[in-house]
């Protein structure tokens, strides 16, 4: 009598586990695991993904898919301690999320998590996810010029230190926006020999619109590079960046509305030195609110141009600015206030009104802008500048003039440097 052994194949080593409070909770997550690993994964509970770090058998592990909704939002501690352990074992992580804010992800993404993917899954997201996790990291491509380390450029032929221009509205409505997107446009367009590379960035992460102005989308890369941005390189920041007809770069506000303090004094700082390190000049659209990182830019920009209009909540607005700032030693001699819808020429009476203002307020209003009238809404509706949609609109032609007038500035002072 003979007997034939029977081999029982080996069960696939584990490589990846998915982590939640109940997997059942996410069945389209299970469906597309077992497309993407077979049999090769397992599922855990936060406690257990933990202690299942200190085994031998996480050695195996590529990542872990922490699987969360908006009710585990109150395991966000326990949760972060598991990202920081999986990173510091070598374990990826991909969080998958389901109605959780944007002030959460953010801590996620902060604290170690390598990848974000909405739930329900769309197509073939974890699948691309997971890609993205395989792929290996390119050598940073970067340059330090004398007196700079630390700061990234890719740019070999000319290390730029770019203007930062900052416009923040005094009250909303005051054309701040406009201004800024056309401001950017003409300083880009003005003189075709020197080719002056300039940035707008847009800092109004909540009801920004420079992507509208410009018919630009919102990309999904500006949310992850606001996270990170201590490992970001100029590589990374000029991928976030959509160039519109290959004239100015913007940074749009993020797809999504989020906090102001969604970001730190710390991350504007790194986001305008590396804008500043790779164009000529640097164009911020600041949000009407004051928040902590305003500081940071006012001290970061030779101008802080402060739209306002000749109403009462301009001038009471302006009033409470400066003795904010003043009331924090800031530098106010940075702010130059931009009248909108200014009065025409033969208008007496209006003028008589913008002097009443100025001496009221103990500040000179040094730029003049003319109401543009439709012409200017127009122009946003179809995400065009007025230098393309309507050149001879006399606000047009009031942006124009200062651009010349910043360029002509910049040529003296480089060429007395």
């Amino acid at each position: 009598m003979t007997m034939t052994a029977v081999l029982q194949p080996e069960p696939a080593p584990i490589t990846a586990c998915t982590v939640s409070r109940d997997v059942q909770n996410f069945d389209l997550l299970i469906e597309d695991m077992e497309t993407e690993l077979g049999e090769s994964w397992g599922d855990l509970g936060f406690a257990d993904a933990y202690s299942f770090l200190d085994q031998d058998e996480a050695k195996e592990l590529e990542f872990f898919a922490i699987a969360l909704d908006s009710s585990d939002e109150g395991s966000l501690p326990e949760i972060t301690s598991l990202i920081s352990k999986a990173r510091d074992k070598g374990v990826k992580v991909i969080v998958i999320a389901e109605d959780v804010s944007p002030i959460v992800l953010h801590q996620l993404l902060h604290g170690g998590a390598d990848d974000f993917v909405p739930y329900p899954l769309p197509e073939s997201a974890l699948h691309e996810a997971i890609e993205r996790l395989r792929k290996p990291e390119p050598a940073p491509v970067q340059m330090q010029a004398p007196g700079q380390a630390g700061v990234p450029t890719v740019y070999t032929a000319s290390d730029r230190n770019g203007v930062v221009l900052a416009v923040h509205g005094m009250a909303g409505g005051t054309g701040a926006t406009t201004f800024a997107v056309n401001l950017a446009y003409e300083l880009a367009t003005l003189d075709k020999v020197a080719n002056h590379r300039v940035c707008l960035l847009d800092f109004d992460f909540q009801f920004g619109s420079t992507a509208t102005y410009l018919d630009l989308d919102r990309k999904e890369a500006v949310f992850e590079l606001l996270n990170d941005t201590a490992s970001m390189d100029s590589a990374a920041f000029l991928a976030a960046l959509q160039s519109y007809n290959d004239k100015i770069q913007v940074l749009t506000a993020p797809s999504e509305m989020l906090p102001l303090d969604i970001v730190t004094p710390e991350d504007i700082t790194a986001v305008i030195d590396v804008a500043r390190y790779n164009f000529d000049f640097v164009i911020i659209d600041m949000p009407s609110t004051v928040c902590a990182w305003t500081e940071t830019v006012l001290e970061a920009s030779q101008i802080y141009f402060s739209t306002i209009e000749l109403d009462m909540r301009s001038a009471q607005n302006v009033m409470r600015m400066i003795r904010a700032l003043k009331s924090e030693d800031l530098p106010v001699e940075k702010l130059r206030f931009a009248l909108n819808r200014s009065p025409k020429f033969t208008d007496l009476s209006g003028k008589s009104r913008v002097k009443r203002m100025a001496e009221g307020l103990d500040i000179d209003i040094e730029l003049m802008l003319a109401n543009g009238a439709k012409q200017v809404s127009d122009s946003a509706d179809h995400g065009q500048p007025l230098g393309e949609f309507a050149p001879k609109n006399a606000f047009r032609r009031d942006v124009q003039k200062l651009a010349h007038s910043l360029l002509d500035l910049v040529r003296v002072e480089e060429t007395a440097g």
